[in-house]
């Protein structure tokens, strides 16, 4: 049986989408014991990749905080893996495409979370894992101008890579359509391509968001998939995901396994975004282990090896969904058949 990549839950479910114009936050460690809980066959989680943002875990923790952090996590038999720095403007952030201001405080929130990733390895309970950014931008925005917009992220991605490397950690940026000059598969790549530091920034696959460059939300000069395209065209789709994934899969460092049901919440032609779906939802439109495997083998077949652990990435879930144990049970043993399917033994 594979015992690489490593297993980890995402804390963040309890907070995305949560707050006062939804249902309440799940706490931290309510979402810990959740994923504690959980096994299959003798068969349990490794490890959970976390958000730092409270009322999860501040930005600004101090060595004491990520001590406790780091002894609660180790209490479960758990590692901590990626963790998501808080680069938006609401969080403390700015756009990585705005004003010098907003741009400084992007970079500085790299490097906090640097920092904490960092403190988290010294303390021996972070053996793999990126830092997680984006643009912290809209499409309608980058749509301005795209051609300087693009430029103007690379050079703040590539201050934000000057402050990782300091700590000797990587970035990477998600690809969402939400998120401007990374909305859709060839503004990626460019975006890559321009930033120009493949040691430092490379990519984090989402199977749920990637699905939707294939059909162009945002961008729908970047479609893959034939305008005429329905569901159920198992050829055409897996055509597609080929496409996508030769070209953004030599840069991917993280990956979530996903679902998605090929739809989109939003108004306007900018502002689209994806939505996650439950692991057995009948309505999602991947095949999660066999699509897994677009982004985890290479062109030869055999695994890449480029990450040493996979998280599971479902957001927007009701409280009442997420606080039943089934549910954990269900996504782990999804998590289980892409790791007998696409990992390797150590």
């Amino acid at each position: 049986m594979n015992n690489f990549p490593k297993i980890h839950n995402a804390m963040w479910p309890g907070l995305v989408g949560k707050g006062p114009d939804s249902e309440p936050p799940i706490d931290f460690d309510t979402m810990l014991n959740l994923t504690a809980a959980a096994e299959v066959g003798g068969a349990k989680f490794d490890g959970v990749d976390i958000f730092l943002f409270e009322p999860h875990t501040s930005i600004d923790s101090t060595d004491d905080d990520l001590a406790r952090l780091a002894d609660k996590v180790r209490s479960k038999g758990f590692v901590i893996g990626s963790v998501v720095a808080p680069v938006w403007p609401p969080t403390g952030g700015g756009s990585a495409m705005g004003s010098a201001d907003e741009r400084k405080n992007f970079v500085e929130q790299v490097r906090k979370g640097c920092r904490i990733a960092k403190k988290l390895r010294d303390l021996g309970i972070r053996p793999y894992g990126v830092v997680r950014i984006d643009s912290a931008g809209s499409p309608a925005e980058w749509i301005k101008n795209p051609v300087e917009n693009t430029k103007l992220i690379a050079e703040t991605f590539r201050e934000a890579c000057d402050v990782a490397e300091s700590f000797g950690e990587r970035l990477a940026a998600e690809g969402e359509i939400c998120w401007g000059g990374m909305h859709s598969w060839r503004a990626m790549l460019q975006l890559l391509e321009l930033t120009d530091r493949p040691k430092t920034l490379g990519f984090q696959a989402d199977m749920a968001h990637t699905l939707l460059y294939t059909l162009g939300y945002n961008a729908p000069e970047d479609r893959i998939l034939p305008e005429d395209f329905a569901w159920g065209e198992a050829v055409s789709l897996d055509a597609a995901l080929k496409t996508l994934t030769d070209a953004l899969r030599p840069w991917t460092i993280d990956f979530h396994v996903a679902q998605n049901d090929g739809t989109v919440r939003g108004s306007g032609s900018h502002d689209k975004t994806g939505r996650h779906c439950l692991a057995n939802d009948p309505n999602g439109r991947l095949d999660i282990v066999r699509h897994a495997g677009f982004w985890l083998r290479g062109s030869d077949g055999q695994p890449t090896k480029a990450v040493r652990h996979i998280c599971w990435d479902g957001c927007m879930f009701p409280n009442e969904v997420m606080m039943q144990q089934q549910t954990w049970n269900d996504i782990l043993s999804k998590m289980i058949a892409v790791r007998d399917a696409h990992g390797w033994t150590e």
